[in-house]
């Protein structure tokens, strides 16, 4: 498997997981960002896989 072809997919994984990790502390502002964070990525990642 050609890891090389998905690095591209990294960062946008990486920003959801983040976002992830701030919406499980339950504190409301870093649980708004966790899920802004979240759809960013979500979002950055669906871009990256249609390249």
């Amino acid at each position: 498997m050609d890891f090389v072809k998905y690095m591209d997919e990294v960062e946008p994984v990486g920003m959801v997981l983040v976002g992830l990790v701030l919406f499980l502390i339950p504190e409301p502002a870093t649980s708004t960002l966790g899920i802004g964070l979240m759809f960013l990525g979500g979002a950055w990642w669906f871009y990256e896989w249609n390249r």
